[in-house]
């Protein structure tokens, strides 16, 4: 079952089942939103090419500082991901890619995949935040506090608020 039209069928029965929310602009191309719990939700592209089925997925955008810390963490991170991998675009966003054959797509296939992009877009979200945008993290919390404004959405970050030499790495800490 390799034709457009049947593979089509295949991933919108597939979404449907797993009641995931997604549209479709037109066939073979569909956009899905993913839900999560560090990062809200996660969109990703399910586009069928001639040959292959192709997954895109936005991580987030440009790290602020700590660039090489931050693709050093990536590219090890590529080493344990089933079906896609880490890259970046012109700008530096960060992005969860992959290709998978049209003999490969069934609705198993799709479900391990997606599952792949949100476990990897969901739980490296925080750590990728924590490493490329920790000035600007600890900017906003102290911008918060002197207006008294909530800091609950900060709170999985406060121990970047710790004297320096208490920190440890959250980069080394991923590696493990």
């Amino acid at each position: 079952m390799t034709d457009a039209h049947s593979l089509d069928q295949v991933i919108a029965d597939a979404l449907t089942e797993r009641e995931l929310d997604y549209e479709r602009p037109q066939p073979g191309r569909f956009h899905v939103t993913l839900p999560g719990i560090k990062k809200q939700r996660t969109n990703c592209w399910l586009i069928l090419g001639n040959h292959a089925l192709s997954v895109e997925a936005f991580v987030c955008r440009k790290p602020d500082e700590a660039h090489e810390e931050v693709y050093r963490f990536l590219l090890r991170r590529n080493a344990r991901l089933y079906g896609v991998h880490y890259t970046v675009d012109r700008l530096g966003d960060i992005y969860l890619v992959g290709k998978v054959s049209h003999a490969a797509v069934t609705a198993d296939e799709l479900d391990r995949l997606l599952g792949q992009v949100l476990e990897a877009a969901d739980g490296d979200f925080n750590t990728l935040l924590e490493i490329g945008f920790a000035s600007a993290i600890r900017r906003e919390w102290d911008w918060r506090t002197s207006r008294g404004e909530s800091l609950a959405n900060l709170q999985a970050f406060a121990h970047l608020l710790e004297p320096a030499g208490q920190q440890g790495r959250v980069a080394d800490e991923a590696d493990s």
